[in-house]
């Protein structure tokens, strides 16, 4: 459920779903608010909110992996490994 917290930065329309078109309307479009399954912007969508959030909490961005961030404190360093909607 990763991709579906992914904030849009462009608007992006799709055609209506089966199962959910309107038949009094059947060529309109829905506008998408938040990012879903499928659509290609998700992953980059989902990453640069994730990104901000560790940012927020302590964590700097690696300059040789930009999936790769390290938060240092009196009790040792924590690094953590993106790879698409898991962490190591």
């Amino acid at each position: 459920t990763a991709f579906l917290h992914g904030a849009l930065n462009e608007e992006v329309y799709m055609k209506q779903p089966p199962g959910f078109q309107d038949k009094r309307y059947p060529h309109f479009l829905c506008h998408l608010k938040k990012a879903i399954y499928g659509l290609k912007q998700a992953p980059r969508a989902w990453f640069q909110r994730f990104t901000s959030f560790l940012i927020e909490i302590g964590f700097n961005e690696s300059g040789a992996n930009p999936s790769m961030f390290v938060r240092r404190s009196n009790q040792g360093i924590l690094i953590l490994l993106l790879y698409v909607d898991d962490m190591l």
